[in-house]
């Protein structure tokens, strides 16, 4: 527990109701969306202003208390875990849309605001919001920022850095910066606006984020294709792109995956295909028809077993709901559900698909894999049992080797989850010493006494590599 002191003097920044250090309170922001993992912190403060964020910083950075900035915890990387104690700041409180401006379509934001409230309030003015992670009616924009997060629409429209073009932050001693604003061109200085999306909470507090709008589709079409060939899917994949055709949705899901999402959504998806990609396309009517009918074209080219579109928007709602629960369903089958994201260049799919497959039969392993196809981030889930640690290894193990094989298809460990605790070990892989050595300097002058999220992306130690017997 903090000091009685120090405890007074945040109670009275927020008022005594919004600090709690009352086991309940603690329990509750102990752990987040990733299985096994857990620490109490020493207290939670929920702050209504970046004016109250600046004091709370003062203080902790005088008495080198740590803090973890938390939006609905729905992390999957344990990023918002308190592995150090501390504090633990919960944004909810600043869910407030600042402005919304149509002449310069943009939209200021606190960042405890829900995603799916932030994206329906857009929308019902005509305007249009493209991240959508699958933890969107949970998550909040900060977390979204702090993890860059992507989502079905990633392919066509890009990831949650491609719309953030300012922010209000405040750094571990109290200053508080703003970066970029609502402007389109930008280049005095360093892009301190795109240091901080992705930085998962160690270098800033964001407060407020101005977002980048764009006029919606006039029309949106959405198909299934099967296929009884993990490469007939792949290929597909490959083609589209290939034929300058950019899919505002283009995901995959494997066998496992089908018949678990099936049997949540009973949705009559069939269970003997191997591979099935859910795609959709958006934009003008005319463009949308024509494209559409290429992509038919495209699948049964590659040996589709058949072909279905969408008869109206409220049956392909349904199938991308059904993409949305496939965490859930597989979530269904075991006590402990481990969701994972390595991703790897497009054409490198049923290469990666396959390779997975091996592994988990290697570790006697229960792995599903589903995903964005179209810009290679696979979602390798697995389902164990806590309780059972030796089971528990063999899908570490399994885990580390499918990070190594994602990076020597030409991949990285994670595509949108973040590093959090369970990447870092295994960032160097991907980074190289020399990248760690940026990275940690990079850390080193926003956060000298490392009080913000500190146990997250920079590992102890590295984990030896796997040495792969491949091919």
């Amino acid at each position: 527990m903090l000091n009685v002191n120090i405890v007074r003097r945040l109670r009275s920044i927020v008022g005594a109701t919004y600090y709690r250090d009352d086991m309940e309170a603690l329990v509750a922001h102990s752990y987040d969306g990733t299985p096994m993992l857990q620490a109490l912190p020493d207290g939670v403060i929920y702050p209504v202003s970046t004016h109250q964020i600046a004091e709370i910083m003062t203080i902790l950075s005088e008495e080198k208390i740590p803090l973890v900035t938390r939006g609905s915890g729905s992390n999957l990387c344990g990023g918002t875990v308190p592995v150090q104690g501390g504090i633990v700041m919960v944004m909810h409180r600043m869910n407030q849309i600042i402005d919304v401006d149509l002449e310069n379509l943009t939209a200021t934001v606190q960042t405890g605001l829900i995603t799916a409230e932030f994206t329906a309030h857009v929308e019902s003015l005509g305007l249009f919001y493209p991240p959508d992670p699958s933890s969107m009616r949970i998550s909040t924009i900060g977390g979204n920022i702090a993890e860059c997060s992507g989502g079905l629409r990633g392919l066509k429209y890009g990831t949650t850095k491609e719309y953030v073009i300012g922010l209000k932050a405040v750094l571990p001693n109290g200053s508080i910066i703003r970066t970029g604003g609502k402007l389109m061109k930008d280049v005095a200085g360093y892009d301190l606006t795109k240091l901080l999306v992705g930085s998962e909470g160690t270098l800033a507090v964001i407060t407020e984020a101005t977002l980048k709008l764009i006029p919606p589709p006039k029309a949106k079409k959405t198909m299934l294709a099967m296929y009884r060939d993990l490469y007939g899917a792949a290929r597909t994949v490959s083609k589209i792109i290939e034929d300058r055709i950019i899919p505002a949705t283009l995901e995959f899901m494997d066998n496992s995956t089908i018949r678990v999402v099936d049997d949540f959504a009973k949705l009559g998806l069939p269970h003997d295909m191997e591979a099935i990609l859910l795609i959709e396309q958006d934009g003008d009517p005319e463009t949308v028809e024509r494209d559409i009918e290429r992509i038919r074209e495209i699948c049964m080219l590659e040996q589709a077993d058949r072909v279905e579109v969408a008869a109206n928007r409220e049956e392909a709602e349904k199938l991308l709901m059904a993409r949305r629960s496939a965490f859930t369903a597989l979530a269904r089958l075991r006590p402990t559900t481990i969701l994972e994201d390595a991703t790897v260049p497009r054409s490198k799919i049923a290469d990666m698909v396959l390779r997975i497959n091996e592994i988990a039969q290697k570790y006697q392993v229960t792995i599903a894999t589903f995903g964005h196809a179209g810009d290679g981030n696979l979602h390798p889930t697995a389902m164990t049992d806590a309780r059972d640690t030796e089971e528990i290894h063999r899908v570490e193990l399994a885990f580390a080797e499918i990070f190594e094989a994602a990076i020597e298809l030409g991949g990285t460990i994670t595509g949108e989850h973040g590093v959090g605790i369970v990447k870092a070990p295994y960032l160097e892989w991907k980074v190289g010493t020399a990248g760690m050595e940026v990275m940690r300097g990079i850390k080193e002058v926003f956060d000298p006494h490392h009080i913000l999220n500190p146990g997250k992306i920079f590992a102890k130690e590295t984990k030896k590599r796997v040495v792969l017997q491949h091919g």
